[in-house]
């Protein structure tokens, strides 16, 4: 997953709120028991999109690669919760990305390429969410951990946006920007919370 092209400049985030920081410093063990189901939840939708895609031999083969490392992120932050003697917890759902899902058009080609941007969009909001975490901590094993764990949910968006590419070579820009703003409005109206998203 080395060679996958930087495309990050397709889809313009707007910073989170300082508000969700301070939320998610104050609750730690709520942020990293939702951290594990994220992780998880990535990795099931890499392999979503094989079972959706099979004859995309391309697609089929980045998928299978980022569900293993997603599976990794799940073994690591289960042994940050081990670590920390702090059970794993009941997965609650994300409200967040369920409203992006439901922005995603039913009829294909639009669904694939809609699809992949959701993904992108996701990796690139745990990316800077982690990062933002790795920078505040004091423990510096953590603080090393989820400084890793943001790099590679870059990488995940930059290989869900060259997919995107490659699936809608003339539209895929577009649409990420619009997108973006969907997410840009949903964050908008949300509360900040020490969840990951």
């Amino acid at each position: 997953m080395n060679d996958v092209p930087q495309l990050g400049d397709a889809l313009p985030l707007v910073a989170s709120d300082p508000a969700w920081l301070a939320a998610a410093l104050g609750d730690l063990d709520s942020v990293h028991a939702d951290h594990l189901h994220c992780e998880r939840k990535a990795a099931q939708s890499a392999l979503s999109l094989i079972r959706s895609y099979p004859e995309r031999a391309d697609l089929v083969s980045a998928m299978a690669r980022l569900a293993h490392d997603e599976t990794r992120h799940v073994l690591q932050v289960a042994g940050l919760l081990a670590r920390r003697g702090q059970p794993a917890s009941y997965d609650y759902g994300d409200d967040y990305a369920a409203a992006l899902r439901a922005r995603i058009r039913a009829r294909e080609p639009d669904r694939l390429l809609d699809r992949l941007l959701v993904f992108a969009i996701i990796e690139g909001r745990s990316a800077e969410r982690l990062g933002l975490l790795a920078a505040a901590l004091d423990d510096a094993r953590v603080r090393e951990l989820y400084s890793g764990l943001a790099t590679a949910e870059l990488r995940h968006r930059d290989m869900f946006l060259a997919l995107a590419q490659g699936a809608a070579p003339r539209s895929w820009r577009a649409r990420a920007a619009e997108l973006a703003a969907i997410e840009a409005e949903l964050l908008a109206g949300r509360a900040a919370t020490a969840r990951i998203h």
